[in-house]
């Protein structure tokens, strides 16, 4: 493990993917700074009952102060991505190794409604985190992208060497541009940067606007399910520990280029500078009425269900590619939806105090 003991900057710790990443990262003994704008995108409660199980004391956020976990090797800051100043002090105080870039204005159909929330955070919070990473001399950034840059794109399973040059929501553009800021980084500036593309996300602790809790909370609640696209989708679910697992390997390994790099044909997901782009998918595509179906089996009831068409900013089928990682981290993601599903439930129902 090439950066064991390493100090470690997660953005985004009060999220769903960073949460869990920072409880993996704590049981491993790294030393770990998190921050989090604490925005009101979906209940803070959730994401304030997230940093409790890490060790924060709510009552003791204060904006822009770094505060002591009841785990000595954890401490956590509210700060905005797009907050330069103080971005710029937390990287200058406190000598990162690795930059885990985590936090974004997440949800495709909310970038619909307000792109500049989107631009402002995805991009220019991004940029921030590029300019202290290369300014703090950073070993390596890792951060998130997002399967929906492949946009239009059908050559199925998704492909990080594939072309995402037509996405089609601005969250998706975002994330495009992500990738090819760190590209620039990583050739001006000798930055090791990776991507990584998620696929569908779920577990316990999610967040709320996602399908699962979506679903589970109408059904639950006899409430109409709506299901895009008449339900003829499908989607490449992906268990949160599967996708920490995941990040954790790729934290402990030590970065590679792609010495074989031809400009006369040039790969979308790799380059002759430290560059890397990977899919962490199940590789399993599900209908959604199949996974629908498992939900409602694991709740021990029927939802109602309003069949729509197809919304705006979203595509029809999703599956991941996943060799490069595989081959990468010698791990491929396992988790059955049903066994994940099972987790989530057991999990929301013991949030939400519901008794079936």
């Amino acid at each position: 493990m090439i950066y064991n003991n390493c100090k470690i900057l997660v953005t985004g710790g009060a999220g769903f993917i960073g949460f869990w990443v920072i409880r993996r990262l704590i049981i491993s003994n790294f030393e770990i700074v998190a921050i989090d704008n604490l925005n009101e995108y979906y209940d803070v409660n959730l994401k304030l009952g997230r940093l409790e199980l890490l060790g924060i004391n709510k009552n003791n956020i204060i904006e822009n102060k770094l505060i002591k976990s009841t785990y000595n090797n954890f401490r956590f800051a509210k700060i905005s991505l797009e907050d330069e100043i103080n971005i710029f002090e937390v990287f200058k105080n406190e000598k990162f190794d690795i930059v885990l870039n985590l936090g974004a204005q997440a949800g495709v159909r909310y970038s619909i409604e307000n792109p500049k929330a989107y631009v402002d955070s995805n991009i220019s919070g991004f940029l921030n985190i590029l300019e202290a990473s290369r300014k703090f001399n950073i070993k390596h950034l890792i951060y998130a992208s997002s399967s929906s840059v492949y946009g239009l794109n059908t050559h199925m399973p998704f492909s990080p060497h594939d072309s995402t040059n037509h996405p089609v929501s601005i969250y998706a553009a975002t994330k495009k541009s992500n990738e090819l800021m760190a590209h620039v980084y990583s050739k001006l500036y000798n930055l090791s940067t990776t991507g990584l593309r998620f696929f569908t996300v779920y577990g316990p602790w999610g967040r709320p606007d996602m399908s699962p809790m979506l679903f589970a909370d109408a059904i639950l609640n006899d409430r109409v399910l709506k299901i895009y696209n008449n339900g003829e989708m499908k989607r490449d679910f992906t268990y949160v520990e599967d996708i920490v697992e995941s990040i954790y390997r790729l934290i402990c390994k030590k970065f590679e280029i792609n010495s074989n790099w031809d400009s006369n044909n040039p790969d979308p997901g790799t380059s002759i500078y430290p560059y890397r782009i990977f899919n962490i998918g199940n590789s399993e595509p599900i209908g959604l009425m199949e996974y629908i179906g498992n939900l409602e089996q694991l709740l021990g009831k029927v939802g109602k269900k309003e069949f729509l068409p197809m919304q705006m900013g979203d595509v029809k089928d999703t599956f991941s590619d996943t060799k490069d990682l595989e081959d990468f981290i010698e791990y491929k993601p396992n988790t059955s939806l049903y066994k994940g599903l099972g987790e989530f439930t057991k999990w929301y129902l013991d949030y939400y105090k519901i008794n079936k």
